[in-house]
């Protein structure tokens, strides 16, 4: 049986930084050594560059042993992480170094490096939910549509100069370029009818609570609730978008007319014409697209504060 315990309880830990993150270079240093100061037991650093690299990495630690598994870097970054930790009673740490940092958000860690080393340290563990798309993880969004257009146009210059002001000239530029696709959604578990919808600005699948840099999936949303928020946004004129967008912060948008919202456990999208599909900034799959819920699947250190998910076994 998983124990709840503290980081610093750990036989031994991995650090693995992604030195391509927005800050992930200047944190490779001043990390392992507030780690172990704070005690944390770090037996093993691991820069890298690539996802190719992450994944190869992440593997390695795994295969060595440790109880505790740091990951520095972006959503995108953590998702892979969790996508080889779930399932294992291997803990993961997570130090938000990214542009949006939307998971460190919903688990309320902090993104100022000191005291999100000493949530690490300090910290309790929760388990929490992850989403899977064609198998693929996902912790925050999967989504298609205006968001691959985002994700396109989101440059790794724009976002490491800018910050997280770079979704909103990203989704300028992709709106301007976007064009209406039609989707089918169909649950498998029959707890809702197909539905069939054209006209469409984006179809997305939410697991965790916050996704774009601070949007909110749902009011109701959370990242251990074990389900999935499914909404479609469809197409409109410009000023209704905007009075969307107004709405993205707080997940009110979900009432607007002009969206379809409704929760599940299943969920499968087929599109046409075929989209790529956008996993935590991440374009990974493409339509026909199975969306499914692993529960309890990852267990991760978060601050003795948060309560954004509980410890369920």
């Amino acid at each position: 049986m998983f124990l709840m315990k503290l980081a610093r309880e750990a036989r031994s830990a991995a650090v693995v930084l992604n030195a391509q993150a927005r800050r992930g270079a200047a944190a490779q240093n001043l990390v392992v050594d507030k780690m172990r100061r704070a005690g944390v037991p770090v037996s093993s650093v691991h820069h890298v560059l690539s996802g190719a690299e992450l994944a190869a990495t992440l593997d390695g630690v795994m295969a060595d042993g440790h109880d505790l598994v740091i990951v520095g870097g972006g959503d995108g970054t953590v998702t892979c992480a969790a996508g080889r930790l779930a399932g294992t009673d291997v803990m993961l740490g997570v130090l938000p170094l990214g542009t949006a940092n939307d998971l460190a958000r919903t688990l309320e860690i902090p993104t100022d490096m000191d005291k999100a080393c000493a949530a690490v340290a300090d910290g309790k563990v929760v388990d929490i939910d992850l989403g899977r798309a064609n198998s693929l993880p996902f912790l925050n969004v999967a989504s298609a549509g205006l968001s691959v257009g985002v994700t396109e146009a989101l440059s790794p210059l724009l976002k490491r100069h800018i910050g997280p002001m770079a979704y909103g000239i990203a989704t300028l530029r992709a709106y301007a370029r976007h064009s209406p696709f039609r989707a089918r959604l169909e649950f498998p578990d029959g707890d809702h009818g197909m539905m069939q919808l054209e006209d469409l600005l984006q179809v997305a699948v939410g697991n965790g609570r916050h996704y774009g840099g601070g949007n909110t999936v749902s009011p109701t949303a959370g990242i251990d609730d074990h389900t999935l928020d499914v909404y479609a946004i469809l197409a409109a004129p410009l000023r209704e978008h905007i009075k969307i967008a107004r709405l993205l912060k707080d997940g009110s948008f979900v009432e607007h007319d002009r969206v379809y919202h409704l929760t599940s456990r299943r969920v499968r999208l087929i599109t046409e014409p075929q989209l790529s599909v956008n996993l935590d900034g991440e374009i990974a799959t493409i339509t026909p697209t199975d969306f499914t819920i692993q529960r309890n699947a990852v267990h991760v250190v978060v601050p003795q504060s948060s309560n954004s998910a509980l410890f369920d076994g």
